[in-house]
């Protein structure tokens, strides 16, 4: 697969801390795997600091950048981690919002996994969609208008823009391919 996805422009959104660590790392190593240019843009340009199960330390990780750096007209496809003090940081952040809203109206893709649909959830454009997350979002997305399918991954293409989630960091292999179709697709 390596090249398939040559020339496709992948951003990465997280906050500082409190990022699931294969969430993470694992799209972005896929994807650059497999061709894609893959930013990692964090709420500030400082290291990453991601844990497992949101309670055990893990890596720490550089960004390529800052949140306020990224240029939404050069996202092909965007993608949102879990973690659940990443998600909630993340949905708190002006710039991660202005994203999603920018990402959306340019009709590009979103991929969200774990906890990051809260961000969705946040600038409030789930409604009216099936989608997918950690089971303990799904109240919020149900209230938020969607509905919420227990699935390794989600694709809804509805509303002009696609959106892929996956439940947790078990489903990474098929949240992986979901992303490298929609991107192939393009």
């Amino acid at each position: 697969m390596p090249g398939l996805l040559a020339g496709k422009r992948v951003v990465i959104v997280t906050s500082n801390t409190g990022v699931e660590r294969d969430e993470l790392i694992v799209p972005r190593d896929r994807l650059r795997e497999r061709g894609a240019q893959v930013r990692h843009a964090a709420v500030k340009g400082e290291p990453v600091h991601t844990y497992r199960h949101d309670l055990e330390p893990a890596d720490v990780v550089e960004p390529d950048g800052a949140l306020a750096d990224i240029d939404p007209t050069e996202i092909d496809l965007l993608v949102i981690p879990g973690g659940t003090v990443n998600a909630d940081k993340l949905r708190t952040d002006s710039y991660a919002r202005a994203l999603v809203h920018a990402v959306t109206s340019a009709g590009n893709p979103i991929a969200a996994i774990c906890h990051g649909p809260w961000l969705l959830v946040e600038t409030a454009v789930v409604a009216g969609r099936t989608l997918t997350s950690y089971p303990s979002l799904r109240t919020d997305i149900v209230n938020a208008g969607a509905v919420w399918a227990d699935e390794s991954v989600v694709r809804d293409s509805s509303d002009g823009w696609s959106l892929i989630t996956s439940r947790n960091p078990g489903d990474l292999p098929d949240f992986v391919d979901a992303i490298t179709e929609e991107l192939s697709e393009r």
